[in-house]
Parts: structure tokens; sequence; C-alpha cells
């Protein structure tokens, strides 16, 4: 590696958004862009192969972090997987395609984060999109990311949406378009049953332009900053430490956790926190604090019927290898829906995934039955949480406390969500299926609802909110209080989005490059 050299821009992570920023940014052949980022190449036979990708949680391409103790879980720590390699969680996640609701986009808009309400983000969602059902109002084809129905349509996941339409639920043939409420089959970023993530839309077309340098296997250590302005990345690989220089910008895309903890090892951040560390404060700013997620709990039931489990059978790698079909194409988390939990809600509270396969111990649990599981989630928190450092050494892992279930409205939404999921598997043909509980609630009490979810629960992988547009960023993605420095990923959304982060991300830093091109 060269250490020392200069480019124009220089960007921390080559996870879903830097993949975006790389690409789009080296396509001006007048400027060099170099990519930094801690894994490596998303080669792993698991990447690519949907039903797998939980084979991948605790592996060489996954941070494997963990939350502190979280009150609302009764003290229990939180196993948080995020991508360490080229497409970062989009190589790791479940692939479901979801935009997240119009009032997210109109709600940030209102409070401060102007240039992104939703008929202004609706364009960079649809340059991104090449959508296997065509063009409409809200979709468009010949964008890098390809998005595609399942292939898979497990017949558990069609029973869960035919159960809930019954249950007296209306049917979403498209969560992207006009409505996100009802019931239906998620779509999934994959190509021919194979998963598409950003490295495959944005960064393997750009890898042989000469203006693009990616630096694999590379901690970010600490943003060079002099004179109030970034100009260049501490970094450290194999052969030793070394420096970055960035001419023009700096861009962190190290996702929700690592972002914020860059910040705050480069001497950005709040500044009693740094100062106990012994870091000089260049920027007292709330980086860290804000921090959203997705809680989910899933309820598991046994079946008598095929499920997931015997996905990888010699029959169905021949499926994938020569048709892009079959139960090895399944994203696992198939089908789903968004309901309001309450009336005078503007927009859905509750969101399901429904995996035609047992799905416990948060993804880790050993799978030696038939069966399938259905998970709501806390789609719209009011719970905040923060990310902090531990010690000023780079390497080690950030502090991270969500405080999951810690108001009364995220229980209120996560018991509603439970008991409807109680009531649609109650339901025929989801009934007919059931033979028996593996992980519910002991009853539809309120107690016992909450005491089973504060053992179980699991993070839905969608941590944002800890850069956020506003207190620690402008709407320009510029970090305040230091000049050449933008962050661009999840952690400058001022809320989460109501539902799955991937294509939010993705559709942020198209934005942010058009944000960069238009500074120079």
């Amino acid at each position: 590696m060269e250490k020392g050299r200069s480019y124009d821009y220089v960007v921390v992570g080559a996870g879903s958004a830097g993949c975006v920023l790389a690409g789009r940014l080296s396509e001006d052949p007048d400027v060099t862009v170099a990519l930094i980022e801690a894994g490596g190449p998303d080669t792993a036979q698991e990447i690519h192969v949907p039903a797998a990708f939980s084979q991948l949680f605790k592996t060489e391409v996954d941070w494997d972090l963990d939350s502190e103790p979280e009150p609302g879980l009764d003290g229990r720590r939180a196993y948080l997987p995020r991508g360490r390699v080229f497409g970062g969680c989009s190589s790791i996640n479940a692939m479901i395609y979801i935009r997240g609701n119009r009032a997210d986009y109109d709600g940030w808009a209102a409070t401060g984060a102007t240039g992104w309400s939703y008929e202004e983000v609706l364009p960079y969602f649809l340059r991104s999109e090449d959508n296997e059902r065509g063009v409409d109002a809200f979709h468009s084809t010949g964008g890098p990311l390809r998005v595609s129905d399942s292939r898979s349509c497990h017949p558990l996941a069609q029973a869960f949406v035919e159960a809930a339409v019954r249950a007296g639920y209306d049917r979403n043939e498209d969560f992207n378009g006009a409505g996100q409420l009802g019931f239906g089959s998620y779509q999934v970023t994959q190509r021919d049953g194979l998963r598409h993530s950003a490295a495959a839309g944005w960064l393997h077309p750009a890898l042989n332009r000469p203006n693009l340098t990616v630096l694999p296997h590379t901690r970010a250590q600490r943003i060079v900053l002099e004179a109030g302005r970034a100009t260049g990345v501490e970094i450290r690989d194999g052969s030793g430490a070394g420096l970055v220089h960035a001419d023009l910008e700096v861009i962190v895309s190290a996702g929700a956790y690592e972002s914020p903890k860059l910040l705050m090892l480069s001497g950005i951040g709040p500044a009693a926190a740094l100062a106990a560390l012994g870091i000089e404060v260049v920027a007292d700013i709330p980086v860290g604090q804000g921090l959203q997620d997705h809680l989910m709990a899933m309820l598991n039931y046994r079946t008598d019927a095929e499920s997931l489990l015997t996905a990888a059978s010699p029959d169905n790698a021949v499926l994938l290898e020569h048709d892009g079909h079959g139960p090895l194409t399944s994203n696992i988390g198939e089908a789903g829906g968004f309901l309001c939990s309450r009336d005078g809600l503007n927009a859905p509270d509750v969101q399901f995934h429904m995996a035609p396969v047992l799905f416990h111990e948060e993804g880790l649990g050993p799978v030696t039955e038939h069966g399938f599981a259905i998970g709501p989630c806390v789609l719209a928190p009011t719970s905040r949480g923060e990310v902090t450092l531990r010690s000023p050494r780079p390497d080690a892992a950030p502090r991270i406390r969500h405080n999951y279930l810690t108001t009364d409205e995220d229980r209120a939404a996560l018991v509603a969500g439970i008991r409807a999921a109680l009531e649609i598997t109650a339901h025929k043909p989801l009934a007919d299926f059931a033979t028996g509980p593996f992980s519910v609630p002991a009853s539809d009490s309120e107690a016992d609802i909450l005491a089973w979810a504060r053992r179980v629960s699991m993070t839905l992988f969608h941590p944002t909110s800890t850069c956020a547009i506003g207190p620690v960023v402008d709407p320009d993605l510029r970090v305040r209080g230091v000049a050449g420095l933008r962050v661009a990923d999840a952690s400058v959304f001022p809320t989460v989005p109501r539902g799955n982060t991937n294509a939010p991300t993705l559709m942020a830093a198209e934005k942010a490059a058009d944000l960069v091109k238009g500074a120079r």
C-alpha cells in the first residue's frame, strides 16, 4: 500500500454508503478517490447464497459487536452483527428492499433537514434502482441495484400472508408504492436469485478505474485535522501505520456505530467525555447521541411442513446454480407487513418479518427441526441510545446502549405487534401448519408478553442517527465545526425510517455524492 499518497477524496468504509460514494465519485476521471475498508473482498460463498446469510454471523466478515447491558431487556447484552467486508451490511443482511414511509422524510424536512423531504429524496431511490417489475411512478430500471421478487416463495411465507388477510389486514403488493400498510411478500436485492449488494452494484464496476484506490484490511485510526480542517486519515494495515491525505474532503461512511467512534477518536464529540479520555477536543458536538434501532421479538412455532431446514440439499443447489430459483434463494424474511397499533397514527408503528424456518437466540440458535418464525418490531421507536468510546485506542469496540423498551410507547407498540402475530398464527392457512409453540409468550397478557420479549428480543440490524442531520451534520452532511469533513451513512438519519434501512442508506449516499460533486 502506498502510504502518504494524496487523493482528492478519502472515503472511510466500503459498506453500503461507501460503495456508492466510491463508485459515483470515481465516475469523474479528473478526481482521485481512496476507499478505506477494515474488511476484505466479498468472496465468501455464503455472501452470495441468500439463505446462508446468518452463517456469516460471528465470522471474519462481521464486526461481532455487543451492546452494553440493556436496562429494558433485563440487563441482557444484545448481539449486534455488522458487515466488515466489501458491501458492508448489504453483504450480510436479509436483502429486504424497503424505503421507509413518506412521513419519515417529510418529518425530517419539517425539523430542519432541508432537501430531505420525500419528494426530494425519491429521485435518489429511483436513480439507484433496477426493478424487475419495470417503471412506474414509484420505480425505475437501469440503476446499479437489482431489485427482484422472491424466487423462493415458500409455502409457509405465503400462508402467513393469507392468514393476515383472513385476520382482517389488507394485502399489499408493493410496500414501496402508494401506501405501506398491509401484508405481502418483500422485494429483495437479488439478481437471478443471488445477493446483489452495494459492492456488486457500485464498487465492482469501478474497481478497474485508475482513479480509484481501494485499501482493504485497513483500519481508519483517526481523522487528521489541521487548523480546523480534515486533511486525511491515519490508517493501519498489516504492514503498519500510515497516512492517506485528502486534498478536498474526507467522507466517513463507517456506519452508525463506527462513524461516531471515528469522529470521537479524532476529537469531534461531547467535550466532557472526550476530555475524560485525554482526547483533545476539536468540535464539541453531540456525536454518538440519539441512537435508534428497530427491536424485534421472534415468535417461533414448530411445524410438520418442510421448512428451510432442508434448503441446503444437492437438488436445491442445482436449482440455484442453473435456474436461480428454489429454497436457497430465500432471504429468510420472505414476507411481512405494516400496521398501526392504535388509532390516530399517520404512519405504521409495527413491522413484521416472517421466516419459513426457526430463527431464535438472536439468529444464533441451532435449527434442528422444522418451524417458522414471525417477528413484529417496534417500527417508530421513541427510545434513544448512545455510542461512546470505551477507550482512546482505535482497536477498542465502542460502548453501545440502545435503551430498547425504555418508553411506554415502545412497550405498547411491541405488545400490540406480538398480539397481532398471535392472532395471525391462529388463522388459516397458517394455523394448519403450526403444530405447537417453540418460543412464544406464556399468554397474551401484557405482563407475560413483556417478560418474554425482554428475554428474546433482538436487533433488526437497523442502527441509525448517531451523527444526525441537525446536531452533528448540516443538511449537506458537513460536520459542524470542521471543514472538509462529511458523514454519509445511516448515522445521519434524524430518526430511523419505518422499514429496513439498506435502501435509505443507499439513497442517502446517492444524494451525498451529488452534494460532494456540487461543492467542487
